[in-house]
């Protein structure tokens, strides 16, 4: 359905605004669908970005301040996430060895069992993209990155 059916709204001031309001929406109704999908495990969007970031480190350690650089959204209190996460037992907070200031933060293993059981979940959510073309997708990504450069 196009945005002006979802909205009923027939006339934008521009295709310029039209997209805008394409993109926002859009954006909104992808984050509605994860957050959906993440309810069951008790996780928001955040936590499971900072897992996600963490189980990329092939069990190396990480400080806040470079999941921070990492996250989609980096408004984020990473701090109060890792806490979250340290609370549910699923990564480990510990004084970096290096540096007595720096915290690091390692995903345990039961963070990684649940990053397991979210990919088949995910898996399925991208049959959603099976009526886009390879060449679609690939157009999607340049026109995406296109408009925020």
């Amino acid at each position: 359905m196009g945005i002006a059916n979802e909205l009923q709204q027939t006339n934008f001031v521009s295709e310029e605004a039209k997209a805008i309001v394409n993109v926002i929406f859009t954006g909104n109704w992808i984050a509605y669908q994860q957050q959906e999908l993440l309810k069951p495990f008790d996780l928001s969007m955040q936590q499971y970005n900072v897992l996600r970031i963490l189980r990329g480190q092939n069990g190396k350690p990480m400080t806040v301040l470079a999941i921070i650089e990492r996250m989609l959204d980096r408004t984020s209190n990473a701090s109060r996430l890792v806490d979250k996460l340290v609370e549910k037992k699923w990564v480990l907070r510990r004084e970096c060895p290096n540096d007595r200031r720096a915290v690091d933060v390692l995903i345990l293993p039961e963070g990684l069992a649940l990053l397991q059981q979210l990919d088949e979940i995910q898996n399925q959510w991208v049959k959603r993209f099976e009526h886009m073309t390879q060449e679609d997708l690939i157009k999607l990504n340049e026109l995406l990155d296109l408009f925020r450069n």
